[in-house]
């Protein structure tokens, strides 16, 4: 069957500013779910075990080991219910809806009890200012249908070309994930070689930044935007950063680098209203990856398809 979604429809518009409490709401929400997932889940280098991933609803953990059971927690952004499955064929939901952070905790914690799954979370959430632990937070209670259906729909957007552009390349390269300490969809491709000790970031503990950056990184992905960076947008960084990679060449026009996040930034209205959006975001993701690891001196006759 043909798709009958218009061009609208495939890349929606997201401005920020009309769906942040819900944005950070779901945000609340995602950690809670993310946290699971990392309690239960075996540790994988660079914190792979941690992220939820795009699915043709919504957002998923994947399978989840439990003992030798295993079960899976979804976002359905279409039915608006996150809906928790097991390998035994029980299936639990909860409605999205507007609700606070402190109710979806305790139903979500209740409805796994229910199903014989503990699991231990830290209650604070991360990479946050002013972090309330979940089961105190009565303040983030948002959730516009509308708004998170057209999220949903950006990060699917976003994730099938990103796919794209992971399947060329030969080196260590991660899944196309989404983080929920920042609330970015990331793709990460490696040279190999060691990187040099992470300064750190904000708000994380330096075990964490140290791990993930263990190793020389091009990592690009989509940011929904937050109240200190207000719009949604592509970015792409390489850690370390080269000389010369902040006045490089990149395209399309609308990249630009910013010095306060240091790294590249296109603004996702840019890729929206492009002729060719998939272009768009394939020409960004190319030409940053390009000048990054040029300036860099990867091996990029062994490692690019």
């Amino acid at each position: 069957m043909r798709s009958t979604l218009s061009r609208t429809d495939v890349w929606p518009a997201l401005p920020y500013e009309p769906w942040k409490d819900t944005l950070d709401t779901l945000h609340m929400w995602t950690q809670i779910v993310g946290k699971v997932r990392m309690a239960l889940t075996p540790p994988v280098n660079h914190w792979w075990h941690v992220p939820l991933y795009v699915c043709a609803r919504g957002l998923t953990t994947s399978p989840i080991p439990y003992g030798i059971r295993t079960f899976e927690i979804d976002f359905d952004f279409i039915d608006h219910r996150l809906v928790v499955r097991t390998g035994e064929g029980e299936v639990r939901t909860l409605e999205l809806r507007p609700r606070t952070v402190a109710d979806f905790h305790a139903e979500l914690m209740g409805v796994l009890g229910e199903l014989g799954i503990a699991a231990h979370i830290n209650p604070l959430p991360q990479e946050v200012a002013d972090a309330i632990p979940f089961h105190q937070d009565t303040t983030h209670a948002s959730y516009d249908a509308d708004a998170a259906h057209r999220f949903w729909r950006v990060l699917a957007q976003s994730d099938r070309v990103m796919r794209e552009f992971r399947a060329r390349w030969l080196g260590k390269c991660s899944p196309v994930h989404l983080f929920w300490g920042a609330m970015d969809l990331a793709v990460t491709r490696f040279s190999g070689r060691l990187a040099p000790r992470h300064p750190g970031a904000p708000g994380l503990p330096d075990s964490v930044t140290h791990e993930a950056y263990s190793h020389e990184v091009s990592s690009a992905g989509f940011w929904p935007g937050s109240a200190m960076f207000p719009q949604p947008a592509f970015y792409a960084y390489q850690y370390p950063e080269p000389e010369g990679y902040k006045t490089a060449s990149v395209s399309p026009e609308a990249a630009y680098y910013s010095t306060e996040l240091g790294e590249w930034l296109l603004p996702y209205e840019a890729v929206r209203t492009a002729p060719d959006p998939d272009a768009a975001l394939r020409e960004f993701l190319e030409t940053t990856y390009a000048a990054g690891a040029t300036l860099a001196g990867w091996d990029r006759a062994a490692l690019d398809r």
